[in-house]
């Protein structure tokens, strides 16, 4: 097989089945947690990776995973040598159209394991053999204790989204998990944050790992093109149709603060002829998946999400991001634009802020070390500049009529000889 790939990921290390994958699938340079990881995981060393989402880490991982793997000799009958546990079913998904994409010029194969669904067709897989699972706690333990799952062969255990597992309350399971792998493994370990449980538990799980850390959630992607509007919050069902008006805007992923308030704002762009679905807790897995098919498709244009699915999505090429509600916690600001601008590819954050949100945004300011442009020039300036609020702008109620001149602000954008802020419709590949 002939080399066709650049000299950065060969310098990784990588074979050419690898390579060659990489290449059909229009990826030419590494990404720094790629190029940091790979060659420490090929070394066969435990990892402390701590990186968002949208950094290239799932093939981080995957990558050297295949290798290690392939290097094996083809068994007839396959065990389960690579275990990978992440909170979410799109996560799962995602981690396994990677795995497939990576590794599709090896004899490997991979099965994803998650609740939500009825659990024959995963079985079937399990009992065919596999060499990779992918899963879910609660589906994971629920077939070990029927006795599908060994994990008595597993050489490679990776722990994805920690903190996220934390926070849905999967500790326990993982440490239910933890007791029954092997004790000679090698163990990758990966979080956004780091706070003390994070840590205590990855000291658990590794063994003289390696560190690497990129991205910190204190610093978003430069090349993301973030603007925020000031509207009283009675006004922001207005402006969010308003915006999507604009036709650069071929697909938004929108986020709400509720799950009753995403599919509030599902009813009202479908009442205005805007194709829209919601992805939250409440909904079914399979409803869930569907809506992120649909998404991906661009069949749905608008797709409206609660942070706690935030993470189980990965568009390539997604350009626009919308904070319908500003969030309360800065650094989740920055896990909400990270679905846009994804491995260098462009992208625009904009966010909504009524007056009780104000403070949130002087928050994420100061995490993120600038200020975010203001857009003036819009039909809903905020008029409640005060804290005494009528009990309709608390509500869903109807849009009031503004009448006057939008603030202007010398050297802002809508400001007298400023320049006015638009939107680029370009998209890059991601790499």
């Amino acid at each position: 097989m002939q080399s066709i790939m650049s000299t950065n990921f060969k310098e990784l290390g990588l074979i050419e089945p690898i390579l060659l994958a990489l290449f059909e699938e229009g990826y030419t340079n590494p990404t720094p947690i790629q190029s940091q990881s790979i060659p420490i995981l090929l070394e066969g060393k435990d990892l402390l990776g701590c990186a968002q989402t949208g950094t290239g880490k799932t093939a981080a991982f995957t990558l050297p995973i295949i290798q290690l793997l392939s290097a094996k000799p083809v068994e007839k009958r396959k065990r389960i040598k690579s275990l990978i546990v992440t909170p979410t079913r799109e996560l799962a998904i995602q981690i396994a159209e990677s795995f497939n994409a990576y590794g599709r010029h090896t004899q490997l194969n991979c099965t994803v394991i998650f609740g939500g669904v009825g659990q024959g067709p995963q079985v079937t897989a399990l009992k065919n053999g596999v060499d990779v699972v992918i899963a879910t706690p609660g589906r994971l333990l629920d077939l070990m204790n029927q006795g599908f799952i060994s994990l008595r062969d597993v050489e490679f255990f990776v722990l994805d989204e920690a903190d996220r597992m934390l926070d849905m309350g999967f500790v326990h399971d993982v440490k239910k998990l933890l007791a029954v792998l092997p004790k000679k493994r090698q163990s990758l370990f990966f979080s956004a944050t780091m706070p003390p449980e994070i840590v205590s538990l990855a000291n658990s799980i590794l063994h003289n790992p390696e560190k690497v850390t990129v991205t910190p959630v204190s610093s978003t992607v430069e090349i993301i093109d973030q603007a925020v509007y000031f509207v009283d919050k009675v006004n922001k069902n207005a402006l969010l149709v308003e915006v999507l008006k604009n036709p650069a805007i071929k697909t938004a992923l929108v986020f709400t603060r509720t799950k009753h308030g995403a599919d509030k704002v599902v009813q009202l762009l479908t009442k205005n002829n805007i194709i829209a679905e919601a992805i939250h807790g409440n909904k079914s897995q399979n409803a869930r998946q569907r809506a992120l098919s649909n998404f991906k498709e661009q069949t749905t244009r608008v797709l409206v999400a609660t942070d706690i699915a935030a993470r189980g999505i990965d568009v390539d090429e997604l350009a626009h991001v919308i904070n319908f509600d500003i969030p309360n916690i800065p650094e989740t600001y920055v896990h909400r634009i990270g679905r846009t601008g994804r491995a260098g590819a462009e992208g625009t954050a904009l966010s909504f802020c009524d007056f009780e949100e104000k403070e949130f945004l002087a928050d994420i300011e100061k995490l993120i070390g600038k200020k975010v442009p203001v857009i003036f020039e819009h039909p809903y300036p905020m008029q409640q500049f005060h804290a005494n609020k009528t009990s309709q702008d608390a509500g869903w109620g109807k849009p009031r009529n503004v009448r006057g001149r939008a603030p202007q602000q010398e050297g802002g954008f809508g400001a007298k000889g400023g320049q006015k802020r638009r939107f680029s419709s370009s998209k890059t590949k991601r790499g």
